[in-house]
Order: structure tokens, then C-alpha cells, then sequence
């Protein structure tokens, strides 16, 4: 049984702060806020969100390529985990 989007988005969570910006409450963002904007994140951090993305759930970006816009959210990065895990 694969685990639901609620429990995606805790690993998530757990993940992004392992690598966020000091200072800044993961917390208050809301799925659709920005990531990079929201200061949680520097871009560089794009990187690691990927190698965990393909790591965890083996998402492979080889054929589609990376949607930064795909990654640039909480939603973004739990739709395409939901897309890659069909």
C-alpha cells in the first residue's frame, strides 16, 4: 500500500527542513507558496530536492526533463510525486 499525500507531504516536510534557510518557519507555507521566494530555500537547494525525489520515490527525470515550477512548491513537488508513482 503506498503512502497518501498526507504522508508524503510529513516526509516532505521533514526533508525540506533538513535543508531550509534558518529563520524561516516552514511551517506558515501554505502548498502553493514558492519555496525559493518564501526564503525557506536557495536554488541550490533545487538540487537536493531532486537526488531525494529520486531517491525516495524514484522519480525519473531523464525522459520529461525538470519542471522547476514542479518543484518550486510543496504541491508542486507532492503532485508530481503522485504522478510519478502511479
Amino acid at each position: 500500500m503506498s503512502p497518501s499525500r498526507e504522508e508524503r507531504k510529513t516526509d516532505l516536510l521533514e526533508f525540506l527542513r533538513t535543508i531550509q534557510k534558518a529563520g524561516v518557519p516552514i511551517e506558515n507555507l501554505g502548498e502553493g507558496e514558492r519555496l525559493v521566494a518564501s526564503g525557506l530555500i536557495d536554488s541550490l537547494a533545487i538540487l537536493q530536492i531532486i537526488s531525494y525525489l529520486e531517491t525516495k520515490y524514484g522519480v525519473d527525470f531523464s525522459e520529461g526533463g525538470i519542471n522547476p515550477e514542479q518543484l518550486g512548491s510543496i504541491g508542486g513537488i507532492l503532485d508530481l510525486i503522485d504522478e510519478q508513482t502511479k
